[in-house]
């Protein structure tokens, strides 16, 4: 389900400065505890210094979700934007990361162009404003979350929440 984070973001992006101004962030630190936490589980994380609309993105992640193979844009998308710093607001990085991935940038380019899946990522955005979603990631389960880039502990509290039953 997608989420619009920052939707009111210019497609040329807002420096991260910018968007966090007077709230008394602490920018550096809060990179090195996302980085940690990245390290941790493994995955690629970069400093960035702006942050970009991902609406478009959303959209072609919609539809690379009903292409075979189109998981790998998701993961494309994430390098492309918190690891490479690039513009995932940007129709042409966007069509440059479908082309990276092996999926068809005509396709990509009329789906852009049309907006042909912006009703799915409307329908999104109300479903994820009906949960009481404020931030990325949430993990949703038996009408209780979490929010946040949590510890494997506090999303396994929240299955046993909910009455999940652990595997060995």
């Amino acid at each position: 389900m997608h989420f619009p984070l920052h939707p009111d973001t210019p497609q040329e992006g807002k420096s991260l400065e910018d968007l966090f101004a007077g709230r008394g962030m602490d920018l550096k630190a809060s990179y090195e505890r996302m980085k940690g936490l990245m390290d941790t589980e493994g995955l690629p994380y970069g400093e960035r210094s702006h942050t970009y609309n991902s609406r478009l993105a959303q959209e072609l992640g919609k539809w690379a979700d009903t292409q075979p193979g189109g998981e790998a844009l998701h993961d494309a998308i994430y390098r492309g934007y918190f690891v490479d710093r690039r513009n995932v607001g940007d129709a042409d990085v966007l069509l440059d990361i479908v082309k990276a991935v092996g999926l068809s940038v005509d396709d990509a380019r009329t789906v852009l162009e049309t907006r042909s899946f912006k009703d799915a990522v409307d329908a999104d955005w109300a479903k994820s404003h009906q949960y009481g979603v404020t931030g990325v990631p949430t993990f949703v389960a038996g009408g209780h979350g979490v929010v946040g880039a949590q510890p494997y502990e506090a999303i396994a509290h929240l299955l046993t929440e909910v009455g999940t039953e652990t595997r060995d």
